[in-house]
């Protein structure tokens, strides 16, 4: 089958799976009641994630689909910093002890546009109501065009271990069409400044399938960044949802790579990435060998939360800030997304938790079949049943599900084994919603799967 009759039959808007249930079966609730509950239900001798979400920048970038908004001037990020600080001591209130933390990640918007005093207050208030451990890993997203030498410096005091790279391209015909101007010697500078502050461990993030995009540019971009040797990559492709994110109407829609395209520039990104040296992980990940990332993957250890594929094996994540989404034994939590809503609740004194999503039995085992096949290329069936409670041929119809890719040359299936063949990775999203009991109330919400 050619490569336009496959993504005619599998390119479809499934889930990126970052949970499951996805964010679209979460349910509004009034009162926060049920979450204090379960903070205060946290085992004692869990080790727990923490997730700060920063929803401002200095521009918009066109093709962002992240919860943020343009902040002109420091007041509107002042008053979040100081309903941030609040939040905090109010999650800590209760849990009502110092939970031992295993992993901090900041994301935005633009963490890194907040002042140096600024983010340190809010590292101190963690510092001050959890149990910080001496070797967590502590990262941070960073614009390379909003990173002062004042605030890298701040960043390597607070014990920050990784830091992530917005690059998305270098193509400077395509940096124009997503208002996003950044030339590469921007991006080596950040690098060297990172690095000579100590901060060793850093991610690139780069896009496919972005306006006026062709595959030269995905592949030049590629093997530039290679070069900084960055710890890890991540190759995403643009998703183009106008109706949910009226600033990327602004882009032109006749200049976006068809479906085809798009898939020969993922193919080649990734060939140039694993050329250079890097272990190709899940639909969208790269590594270093020698980097956590790519340990846990060969170690079978490999996970899936809302910021893509990690080694954090914590049942507890923990999200502060305006539409933060949180993890934990009971279900998904997730604060108001706006943030005069989200402020309103905090200074009110309430967790401001705006939906959440309980899990049954048969989510936590279609969680791990779906997060298997995911991370690995390959699930067994069989002894994930049994340690659920479930019958062995429980899942066998959602097998049945699997006979076209089967027959296509994507997926191996031998008894209830399950294998994704190298032809079948870039579909890997499609091939998951086998597992899935709720797509169909929810098809046609999500991203492309190329």
């Amino acid at each position: 089958m050619d490569r336009r009759d496959l993504v005619g039959r599998y390119d479809r808007r499934v889930p990126r799976y970052t949970s499951y249930p996805t964010a679209l079966q979460f349910r509004a609730v009034s009162g926060d009641g049920w979450y204090r509950d379960w903070l205060g239900g946290v085992p004692g001798a869990a080790e727990v994630s923490l997730y700060l979400h920063i929803p401002f920048c200095r521009v918009m970038c066109w093709y962002c689909g992240c919860h943020t908004r343009v902040a002109k001037d420091e007041r509107p990020v002042q008053s979040y910093v100081a309903a941030l600080r609040r939040e905090i001591a109010l999650v800590a209130e209760a849990i009502g002890r110092r939970a031992v933390v295993r992993r901090i990640h900041w994301g935005g918007g633009t963490p890194t546009m907040l002042s140096p005093g600024a983010f340190a207050a809010i590292n101190d208030d963690l510092a001050q109501h959890f149990d910080l451990l001496p070797d967590a890993e502590h990262a941070v997203e960073a614009d390379p065009r909003a990173l002062s030498d004042e605030l890298i410096e701040t960043l390597a005091a607070a014990g920050v271990t990784r830091v992530s790279l917005g690059v998305q391209t270098l193509s400077e015909a395509v940096q124009r069409r997503i208002n996003r101007i950044q030339p590469f010697e921007q991006v080596a500078a950040a690098v060297e400044r990172l690095r000579r502050a100590g901060i060793g461990n850093l991610n690139f993030d780069l896009m496919y399938g972005l306006p006026a995009q062709t595959t030269a540019d995905v592949v030049a971009t590629a093997e530039a960044v290679a070069a900084l040797s960055p710890s890890r990559l991540a190759l995403f492709g643009y998703a183009h949802v106008p109706w949910m994110k009226p600033h990327q109407q602004r882009i032109r829609e006749d200049e976006l790579p068809d479906a085809v395209e798009r898939l020969d520039q993922l193919l080649a990104g990734a060939e140039a990435l694993q050329t250079a040296g890097y272990v190709r992980i899940g639909f969208d990940h790269f590594a270093r060998p020698d980097d956590g990332l790519a340990r846990a993957a060969a170690e079978g250890r490999l996970h899936r939360n809302f910021q893509g594929y990690t080694d954090d094996p914590s049942p507890v994540l923990i999200g502060f800030g305006a539409s933060a989404i949180g993890q934990m034994p009971g279900g998904y939590v997730q604060n108001a997304v706006g943030i005069p809503d989200w402020q309103e609740g905090v200074f009110a004194g309430r967790l401001p938790v705006a939906k959440m999503r309980g899990v049954v039995a048969e989510d936590l085992l279609r969680r791990e079949v779906i997060e298997r096949l995911l991370c690995d290329l390959q699930v067994d069936l069989a002894p994930i049943l049994a340690e659920h409670g479930f019958a062995p041929a429980h899942l066998d119809e959602c097998l049945q599900g699997l006979d076209a890719p089967v027959a296509d040359g994507l997926v191996v299936v031998d008894g209830r084994r399950v294998r994704v063949t190298e032809a079948g990775w870039p579909f890997l999203r499609t091939i998951a919603t086998a597992f899935d009991g709720y797509l169909s109330s929810a098809e046609g919400r999500h991203a492309r799967a190329v």
